[in-house]
């Protein structure tokens, strides 16, 4: 291989790179805040019959979850709550960044006392909700269009 065949597919290779560097941050965030907000939300539809928190979640709470500091009840009450409000707001982008960050609470949560052993699978989460944390939640999203009605939206993003 000659020296400016080396040149030609370095060239093409960046030029690839370029192609990635145009992937706008609107889609990432909404495909984040959605991807994120299902499976936040699939957990909430598990603690749940209706409107009640289920016996099991609460079982699961005293017996094998075990956090410390936090009565079982309430910890399934909150997470059954969390779990759902959240993942809602994610959805249509209010108060999106806020929401992250109480998800990434949790995640931080369950990976320190609950499950530790999971962190390739919470470490995938934390990404996700530290793109909508960093970032913001992109143009598709109720907190854009009121930052933009009130004069504060950031540019370039």
């Amino acid at each position: 291989m000659t020296s400016d065949d080396q040149q030609g597919i370095a060239r093409k290779f960046y030029s690839a790179l370029q192609l990635l560097d145009r992937v706008p941050h609107d889609v990432v965030a909404l495909i984040a805040r959605l991807s994120i907000a299902a499976v936040f939300w699939q957990s909430g539809q598990t603690k749940v019959d209706g409107w009640q928190v289920t016996d099991n979640a609460i079982y699961l709470f005293e017996n094998e979850y075990r956090l410390p500091l936090i009565d079982p009840w309430l910890a399934a009450h909150a997470a059954a709550f969390a779990e759902h409000l959240f993942p809602l707001l994610l959805v249509i982008g209010f108060a999106s960044r806020l929401s992250a960050l109480a998800l990434l609470g949790m995640t931080v949560v369950i990976e320190i006392f609950v499950y530790p052993d999971a962190w390739p699978t919470h470490g995938i989460w934390a990404v996700c909700l530290l793109v909508i944390i960093a970032g913001g939640p992109g143009r598709a999203s109720i907190d854009y269009l009121l930052a933009r009605s009130f004069g504060v939206c950031r540019t370039g993003r």
